[in-house]
């Protein structure tokens, strides 16, 4: 008898194992016990899954969308089922920390709606970046204020070949845009110019990187550190900051000399050069007489920023003949700059107008034959040519923070040297 029911078991193991398998899922689903400490647990990580900008979103009904063209604050409210009295009254309570009629095209917003059965809204958020939100509370009273999203900083390093230009290298890398601007407009922008960088050349950064709702994007801390190798010189950069700058930081060189300079290389970010300062130029449209070119001109699309190179005040702002509109900027006694063609002039007669600022936008105006934008420039009332002038050097970091410095630069050399 036992021999025929072993003999049972090993012809039939596939349908005992199976009625077993069936036998545990049925006492298992019925089965409940007392929750413990883990379950408890897992309940309280979904709960804070359902939190966001300080809210539990299961109490409300919730709008998610973005600012479309042509939408407004109280359209969008108005849409939800919110009374145009009380749009205005949240309009008016609220224009002295924030103007409601600034909500930005492809700006998130959330709407939260009351679950009491009247589906009337209780509170809008809008987010002004990544990190930055607005909250406008009106359920009882009306509540403005300004929160962040919680976030992460990591710090990163990257390493490239220039096949092409540094934009293309360090997008085929899938590296922040913001780090590509920050290296070539804040960095670089008065030692390296980005017209003439050869195939060869080499960079390398130490970044932190800001994300936040786990591996979002939400844009550069600060670059710690680069390094550019262009035509076989070697440009460090480390952010310091000294002891009297009153928290602002600034780039220096491995020697301690500040890499921003007095006049910027270009008027546009990312543009090139299409014709140089030329005395003997010979044009043969004009049957090849001598007509002199006394500027530098830089090709971009109608509608691109004009730079300021230097900081200074503004002396012209019009339009003339063949130079179309433009402006122009006394710097000191000795330099000027003047930027010709625009479509647009962004500043007046007076202004005072920093390095960097935008003064125009990049057209066609007056005697030219494709959008771009003529930089003239001043030495002593005469027209020369930038870029064979010895323009004013970088300021040198005072004795008194030389070691400071020097100690500080140390591990960030290090660690540069080390990414291969």
């Amino acid at each position: 008898m036992k021999l025929k029911i072993n003999q049972f078991v090993l012809n039939n193991k596939f349908l005992i194992a199976g009625l077993l398998i069936v036998l545990l899922l049925f006492f298992s689903k019925n089965f409940k016990p007392e929750k413990d400490e883990e379950t408890i647990v897992i309940e309280s990580q979904k709960l804070e899954e359902n939190q966001k900008y300080g809210y539990n979103l299961d109490n409300y009904f919730v709008v998610n969308d973005t600012v479309r063209l042509g939408d407004s604050f109280g359209g969008i409210l108005q849409k939800n089922n919110l009374p145009y009295s009380k749009i205005y009254q949240i309009a008016e309570s609220t224009k002295e920390v924030f103007d409601v009629s600034r909500l930005k095209v492809g700006k998130p917003y959330t709407i939260l709606i009351s679950k009491d059965g009247t589906d009337e809204p209780l509170c809008f958020i809008y987010e002004q970046n990544k990190i930055d939100y607005l909250v406008i509370e009106f359920c009882d009273s009306i509540k403005i204020f300004e929160e962040k999203k919680p976030f992460i900083i990591v710090e990163k390093t990257a390493i490239g070949f220039i096949e092409s230009s540094l934009s293309e290298t360090m997008e085929k890398q899938g590296l922040p845009i913001e780090l590509i601007y920050d290296m070539s407009d804040d960095i670089y922008a008065w030692t390296i110019d980005f017209f003439r960088i050869q195939k060869g050349d080499i960079f390398k950064v130490i970044y932190k990187q800001r994300f936040v709702d786990g591996n979002v994007n939400a844009g550069i801390e600060s670059i710690d550190a680069a390094y550019f190798k262009h035509k076989g010189e070697s440009i460090y950069a480390f952010n310091y900051i000294t002891p009297d700058s009153k928290n602002q930081t600034d780039y220096y060189d491995y020697n301690g000399k500040s890499l921003r300079k007095a006049f910027l290389k270009s008027p546009i970010k990312f543009s090139r050069i299409t014709s140089r300062f030329n005395l003997k130029r010979r044009i043969a449209y004009y049957g090849n007489v001598v007509r002199p070119h006394k500027g530098t001109d830089f090709a971009a699309s109608v509608g691109t920023p004009i730079l300021a190179t230097a900081s200074g005040t503004v002396v012209e702002s019009t339009q003339r003949g063949g130079n179309g509109k433009f402006v122009k900027i006394r710097h000191n006694s000795t330099y000027s700059t003047q930027y010709l063609h625009m479509s647009k002039r962004m500043v007046k007669v007076g202004d005072y107008v920093k390095q960097g600022d935008v003064i125009g936008k990049v057209g066609m105006t007056g005697n030219t034959s494709g959008p771009h934008v003529c930089y003239r420039f001043w030495k002593n009332g005469r027209q020369v040519d930038p870029f064979r002038q010895k323009l004013p050097d970088a300021k040198e970091l005072s004795g008194d923070y030389k070691p400071d410095f020097l100690n500080f630069i140390k591990p960030l050399k290090q660690q540069l040297d080390s990414i291969k």
